[in-house]
């Protein structure tokens, strides 16, 4: 999955654009069944307010528009800042003056939910039309709240004119890496307290979940974090720290530097980074998480989406707008054109997989597993990356990781 000219990217883009500017007249039928008002109302008989991520409101415009000539239920596109957009609808839902939909983020989907702040979706039949990954981060304590877009997760960035061949496992990297003459052949984002999110592929490959799962999903009674697994990648971690494969002075900069410069050829991150490595001219390939064991290397997968408020005065035209507009394939690969981040949506995953690089992210995502969205994960995030970025300068691996799981249980109680 090389990249070594941007023409198939574009190519891409220009067709989701394309799709985009079509969506007019191509919208579902089914909408105007579901919405109230007629496909020939001269004026909207009723409103859906809509927060969007100031970037995506043009590429959601086609869409909004269709969506009110077929049902005659106008959308008003409201671009907010994405820092402040969770807890500016945490505040205004209750008081009534919040919007009908908002977009997020399903990491938010706890809060949101333990706040009351958003419906239930009913996604019906459609859910067999979006990736597993995408229904499985909508889901929380077994209802659908989200209507998924966009599925991100780390992969392993490879400069494939200093290592032809992807790594078969961790140590296979760091040899390769070596051949190739490099003191640093593989970097990952750091920093004093250390970065668990990039370091969570190597800890599922050892058989430690954050969390188990029951039938609703993930199980907040169950924390997964000590076990036998988390003890040994917790000694891993020590001997990698040790031989100076993980590092708590390189932080995000510095690793993006590092690989670059060439000085690196192997770089842990996400798709954000991908298009400073390919303006550097760096023949970039996306390969799968070298696992340090027999065991597939999960990332985390992060899902964005669309949420219905509770306090919505029409959910029914906000739930049809979402599944038969923000779900169909025509939006979904128009917020790809705005976001370049693999559709939810099965079918415009796979036309937008047609990209080498997206493509290449989407084999990893087809192993990672939703970040954990349970109000419990807070306590994780607390104390995981201090303990991870402890034992990689050297303290007791075993004593540092149990440590940290009795802080977590102590903190979710």
């Amino acid at each position: 999955m090389k990249v070594n000219s941007r023409g198939r990217f574009a190519a891409v883009v220009a067709m989701a654009g394309v799709t985009a500017l079509g969506l007019a007249g191509c919208a579902s039928d089914s909408a105007n069944e579901g919405a109230s008002g007629g496909g020939d109302a001269e004026a909207p008989s009723s409103t859906l307010t809509v927060w969007v991520d100031a970037e995506r409101v043009d590429a959601l415009q086609a869409v909004a528009d269709a969506y009110t000539e077929k049902s005659g239920v106008e959308v008003e596109l409201v671009g907010k800042d994405n820092a402040t957009i969770k807890d500016d609808f945490i505040q205004q839902v209750p008081t009534g003056e919040g919007p009908d939909i908002t977009m997020g983020a399903h990491d938010w989907l706890g809060e949101l939910a333990t706040n009351g702040v958003v419906a239930p979706l009913e996604l019906g039949d459609a859910a067999g039309d979006f990736l597993d990954v995408a229904v499985e981060a909508s889901t929380y304590d077994g209802t659908v709240y989200m209507l998924p877009y966009a599925v991100e997760n780390i992969a392993m960035l490879r400069n494939a004119e200093l290592v032809p061949e992807a790594a078969t496992s961790f140590d296979d990297m760091i040899a390769k890496g070596q051949a190739a003459g490099l003191e640093t052949p593989f970097v990952v984002e750091q920093g004093a307290e250390g970065n668990p999110y990039h370091l969570y592929p190597f800890q599922t490959a050892f058989g430690a979940p954050v969390f188990g799962t029951n039938e609703n999903g993930y199980d907040a009674t169950d924390l997964q974090l000590g076990n036998a697994g988390g003890e040994e990648f917790a000694t891993w971690l020590g001997e990698q720290g040790g031989k100076g494969a993980f590092n708590t002075d390189i932080d995000g900069d510095i690793a993006k530097q590092a690989f670059l410069d060439g000085t690196a050829a192997f770089w842990l991150t996400g798709p954000w980074n991908v298009g400073a490595a390919v303006d550097a001219g760096i023949d970039v390939v996306i390969d799968p998480v070298p696992s340090p064991t027999d065991q597939p290397a999960s990332p985390f997968a992060g899902v964005k989406g669309f949420f219905v408020s509770a306090e919505s005065d029409d959910k029914v035209a906000a739930n049809d707008f979402l599944v038969n507009y923000l779900g169909s394939e025509e939006a979904q690969l128009a917020l790809f054109e705005a976001g370049n981040i693999l559709p939810a949506l099965s079918s415009a995953a796979e036309t937008a997989s047609s990209d080498p690089i997206i493509g290449g992210f989407a084999t990893v995502g087809a192993e990672a597993v939703p970040m954990p969205a349970i109000p419990e994960m807070g306590a994780v995030w607390q104390y995981w990356g201090i303990a991870e970025a402890e034992i990689i300068n050297g303290a007791d691996p075993v004593a540092t990781w149990q440590k940290l799981a009795a802080d977590v249980q102590a903190a979710i109680g």
